[in-house]
């Protein structure tokens, strides 16, 4: 190849290249796992180096060296597949399904809703705590949640959202309470969802607790309201991770920010801390098994 063709791939490569990391930095908002990123690319780009510069002569310089930076990142990638199993999936599910949309789309622009619907939530959330009925509420913010999402999609409700209709959902005596209600915007879009379960924590968690953290791990625009059955406890899920127990005014707190409700008009609600009576909350509490 001429001069110029071969300093044309090169530049061609590299933008790739850049535009690759750009997007997967993008997508990333945890500050270990960008460390992670990181150190991953940078190991990359010593071995693309030492590949393409140092071994490109009749007599290769610090082939041995080489050879142990290409080891090293294979092993990096092993260990980065089995950190990101989640996430994989969920990236070769996008491709698989040509949702590019989703998977292109600014993980900061989330749907907006109104300000009735953090207190619609809240209250719904608050009474069934104070009557210890189990309850699992999912609300996608963007993620562009489909039927196929789900081990079972459940029975389609579209109407519009409230306390009174989230309540009688989840009553005992009803057949769509053991499942999850969804939650788009400011209409409930489906009730008796089965929702995809977490491999992580089941020694340390309920059946609804781990489909929440399940359906958060593969959705980032997406959060999940949890009321135990047993004790009461709110609980709100969020990129795979759990906060329990909470009141129902940090739930309302957190529900305001995560939806992108201006504060000042979100109407005031119960203050219920659910059955347990406890207030303490544990910020972003991992998931560890």
């Amino acid at each position: 190849m001429s001069w110029p063709g071969w300093f044309d791939a090169r530049l061609l490569d590299v933008l790739l290249a850049s535009a690759l990391g750009f997007l997967l930095f993008s997508r990333i908002s945890e500050q270990r796992s960008l460390w992670l990123l990181r150190g991953y690319l940078l190991l990359v780009a010593l071995a693309w180096v030492f590949k393409g510069v140092l071994l490109a002569s009749d007599t290769p310089l610090l082939p041995l060296t080489a050879a142990l930076i290409e080891a090293l990142v294979l092993a990096c990638s092993l260990s980065l597949a089995i950190l990101w199993q989640g996430e994989l999936r969920r990236l070769m599910e996008l491709l698989g399904t040509w949702r590019l949309d989703v998977l292109l789309a600014n993980p900061a622009s989330k749907l907006r809703v109104k300000a009735g619907t953090v207190a619609q939530l809240t209250d719904a959330a608050g009474r069934l705590s104070q009557s210890r009925r189990g309850a699992l509420i999912v609300v996608d913010l963007g993620s562009d949640l489909r039927p196929e999402d789900f081990l079972n999609p459940g029975v389609t409700i579209d109407a519009q959202l409230s306390s009174e209709l989230i309540l009688n959902l989840f009553a005992s005596d009803t057949p769509l309470h053991d499942g999850a209600v969804v939650v788009k915007g400011n209409r409930i879009v489906a009730a008796g969802v089965i929702l995809p379960l977490s491999r992580q924590g089941h020694s340390r968690y309920g059946t609804r607790h781990l489909a929440a953290l399940g359906i958060t791990e593969r959705f980032d625009r997406c959060i999940c309201v949890v009321v135990s059955e047993e004790t009461g406890t709110l609980s709100l899920a969020n990129y795979g991770r759990l906060e329990r127990p909470i009141t129902s005014s940090r739930l309302q707190g957190l529900l305001t920010e995560l939806m992108g409700v201006t504060p000042a008009v979100a109407a005031p609600t119960a203050t219920t801390s659910g059955a347990s009576g406890r207030s303490v909350s544990v910020a972003n509490q991992d998931i560890v098994s």
